[in-house]
């Protein structure tokens, strides 16, 4: 053995890494100080940090290769910064909010600092080599959140590797025949959320290539560990998920967070486990320090004993690393001190260049907007006003784009009365800010790309003369067997899917057909499955993920609302997961199988397409729609209609739904009713009952409720009709509520109105048991025969008396 170097049980330590991880952690360190610093000088509104995980976080960023993923929460700092996808410069840059990708390019300032986001896609929105990157899946701030999707990224590599379509071509970009490891890392006060237990329980079922690291500091937040978890021992209380020669599980290992040699050596053995055998790993790293505390909210002396206080500073990962370092003979004291000195440099030039950075991207416009209110005061009647906002604004201490808006808008309405090139200029000054900050704080909520759903062209269902008619489960189980043996990335995972062909049996044979892997039951575990196809898709799969009935979408609604409606979001157009959740709702009896939450999910997931088609050939069409593009979706099918009979499409492979177009399916000429899903057949049916009475109805099916109606064809109707009503099977105020803020509002249809707007929804509580409870608790046809009705009696009270 050479001299300066050290051999463990399974690795060789060397000067040169060694010198370069102590390095590292004292840079981060010195990062991780300043931070708290800029929060507290003003120039940063929240900061986070890795202080006392430096040395954890090496030894996991030392056992990645290109190709792996980190799926971790807002600590990681070291392990971005050593595998190579962050610069120290760019880690303050996403402090200060920088809204240039070129300076942040994680996440462009949308997010506080530690979220990182490797970015996966090019300009054009299309997928990079993955292979080639160390990965970092888009960081979240949600307790567990980064979780869920850990276990789709780590079950990509099982698809990978195990079935043979997967092979070649399709893989190039997203695996080397799925040799890929997630590491994913988590706090030790957040293994205590349904989550993290869940996701540990699926890791082991499934047995993937996952690591799950715990930082275990003691406490979450304020609150110790006694408080948190059984036994005081993560590792202690999952216990009984350790892998046994003859039993699958976990290899649970415990490490000491100061203790380099052993981190090194438990992430070393965790990843060859699973790159070689996808097995799954937990490594708890106990005896975490804090420096800081939590985060620069807060201060940890309101609740750390005297004792614990002492414990942060004398258990210091970085204080025995060096001491290591030195009773190793790896380097001096001397040159420890350069180093130390160094680190300091160093995080300090970081700071100040990405702070100089962000204040010269705000310059050019803020000295614009005060030429032009200069100019603006020289001519006008308030001038000196005028002069007194740009002087206010010219002092401004550390300037954002808002002081300059809000600047303009001031003069501006001070000018109202009055009209001159200066003003004209200040406007179009306006115009541009406008646009530029809608780039940098409001776009890409969907996908830009040529795979845009948005760019998909419709396609009709075309009818032979004496179709058939079938089952609307057997027009999905048709489509879904021609999807998954034409694009071999397609797969089907959830709740009964797979031996019984799911519940209605849309799916039934397709598992014999295709195989386990691409047909494949699971637990009851939503939320995972889930993060399984957010995951997968992430990495180039095209997922398609059952929960059984639309109520229990709630179990998986912070996974679907906090991480994937924002992932293309909150990276800027860096990343995204086109994933689609199939479920189904309406119609059926009882408190909860009956789901239309649809006010839930409007506000809860903007940026995932919600679909609610009629029936099975609208809800096949959207299918098809949607894998040719590249957005998240929930398609939500009629739980009544599987047995309904339905005409059998001679081009069934090839409909295509536009997103966000109505359809008219039945014109008429008295009032409109705004309706989707299985509303559509009550609707249809009141309809032809007020035709006997001399009422011309006019029924619209918006088809998707995000996007709604891009091309306002509503409104069209309500011209012709000038009467609206909207019907939904949500509670009130929900769905119903939302498409009249769409219509009357953005639409602007209230000025051709000659009655009240009127909403038909359910009531207010859950839906009670039988089919009388479904009568008396939803909207049915005479629902609406008499809501449409009493409208005509207003207008005409001679032609329509009233009825009761």
């Amino acid at each position: 053995m050479l001299e300066n170097e050290l051999l463990s049980e399974t690795i060789l330590f060397k000067k040169e890494s060694v010198i370069e991880d102590y390095r590292l952690a004292r840079i981060s360190r010195e990062c991780s100080l300043l931070v708290r610093k800029e929060v507290f000088a003003g120039r940063a509104k929240f900061g986070i940090y890795g202080d006392g995980k430096e040395l954890a976080q090496i030894a996991l960023a030392r056992a990645m290769k290109a190709g792996d993923f980190i799926s971790g929460y807002y600590r990681d700092q070291t392990i971005v910064a050593a595998v190579g996808d962050m610069t120290w410069q760019q880690y303050f840059a996403q402090l200060y909010g920088h809204p240039d990708k070129a300076h942040d390019p994680h996440t462009g300032g949308r997010t506080m600092n530690n979220h990182h986001a490797t970015q996966w896609l090019d300009e054009n929105g299309h997928w990079v080599d993955q292979t080639k990157l160390f990965n970092s899946v888009a960081g979240i701030s949600s307790t567990a959140g980064q979780v869920p999707r850990a276990i789709g990224i780590a079950y990509a590599s099982k698809l990978y590797r195990n079935v043979p379509e997967l092979q070649g071509e399709i893989a190039e970009k997203f695996s080397k025949q799925g040799n890929e490891v997630c590491f994913s890392t988590i706090g030790d006060a957040s293994t205590s959320e349904g989550m993290f237990l869940e996701c540990i329980n699926a890791a082991g079922v499934l047995q993937i290539p996952l690591v799950m690291a715990v930082w275990d500091d003691g406490y979450g937040i304020s609150v110790p560990t006694q408080y948190q978890t059984t036994k005081h021992s993560i590792s202690k209380a999952l216990a009984g998920y350790q892998r046994t020669e003859d039993e699958a599980g976990l290899e649970i290992i415990s490490v000491k967070a100061y203790d380099y040699v052993g981190l090194m050596e438990a992430f070393h053995k965790a990843a060859q486990l699973a790159r070689e055998n996808h097995i799954p790993s937990l490594i708890h790293v106990e005896e975490v320090t804090q420096q800081q505390g939590h985060s620069a909210s807060g201060s940890h002396e309101r609740y750390k004993s005297p004792e614990r206080l002492q414990f942060e500073i004398d258990f210091d990962c970085n204080t025995h690393f060096r001491k290591w370092i030195l009773d190793n003979e790896f380097a001096t004291e001397e040159e420890l001190l350069a180093i130390d000195q160094e680190a300091v440099k160093i995080a300090r030039k970081s700071q100040k260049d990405a702070w100089q950075a962000y204040m010269d991207s705000i310059k050019p416009e803020k000295e614009d907007a005060l030429s032009l209110m200069n100019q603006a005061a020289a001519e006008s009647k308030n001038g000196s006003t005028i002069k007194q906002i740009v002087e206010e604004l010219r002092k401004t201490m550390n300037p954002i784009h808002r002081d300059s808006v809000v600047a303009v808008k001031k003069a501006l309405r001070l000018l109202r009365f009055e009209e001159f090139p200066a003003k004209r200029g200040l406007i179009e000054w306006l115009e541009k800010s406008k646009e530029a900050n809608f780039d940098r704080f409001n776009s890409f909520q969907f996908s830009n790309s040529d795979e845009s759903a948005f760019k998909v062209s419709a396609q009709p269902a075309i009818y032979e003369e004496g179709a058939p008619l079938v089952d609307g489960r057997e027009i999905l189980n048709k489509n879904f067997d021609h999807w998954l043996a034409t694009d071999p990335r397609v797969f089907i995972i959830g709740e009964d899917v797979g031996k019984i062909g799911d519940v209605n049996q849309t799916l039934s044979g397709l598992q014999d057909k295709f195989g386990e892997l691409r047909i494949t039951d699971t637990g009851i575990r939503e939320m995972t499955i889930v993060g399984q196809g957010i995951g997968a898709a992430m990495r180039g799969l095209r997922p398609i993920v059952e929960i059984q009935y639309l109520d229990y979408i709630f179990y998986p609604f912070a996974t679907l609302s906090d991480d994937l409606a924002c992932l293309h979001y909150r990276t800027k157009g860096g990343q995204k997961s086109p994933m689609i959740v199939r479920t189904r709702g309406h119609r059926l009896e009882g408190i909860w199988h009956s789901g239309s939450p649809m006010g839930v999910l409007l506000n809860g997931l903007r940026g995932v397409h919600l679909c609610v088609p009629r029936n099975m050939t609208q809800a096949a069409g959207m299918y098809n729609t949607l894998l040719q593009s590249d957005d998240p979706a929930v398609v939500i099918e009629c739980l009544n209609g599987y047995r309904l009979k339905e005409k059998l499409p001679t081009n069934l492979y090839d409909t295509r739904v536009s997103l966000g177009v109505p359809d008219i399916l039945l014109e008429g000429s008295d009032v409109t009713i705004v309706t989707y899903g299985s509303m559509c057949r009550i609707v249809m049916e009141a309809a032809a009952q007020l035709a006997q009475v001399g009422i011309s109805v006019e029924v619209v099916d918006i088809q998707t409720l995000l996007p709604f109606d891009l091309g306002h064809k509503i409104v069209e109707s309500i011209k012709k009709t000038n009467r609206v009503i909207f019907a939904d099977e949500d509670m009130p105020g929900g769905g119903t509520g939302y498409m009249m803020g769409e219509v009357l509002d953005k639409q602007n249809a209230y000025r051709w109105l000659d009655s009240k707007p009127v909403c038909i929804a359910a009531q207010p509580h859950r839906p009670a048991y039988t089919s009388d409870g479904d009568y008396f608790s939803k909207p049915n046809v005479d629902t609406v025969f008499d809501a449409v009705y009493e409208m005509m009696s207003e207008a005409q009270p001679s032609r329509f008396p009233d009825l009761y």
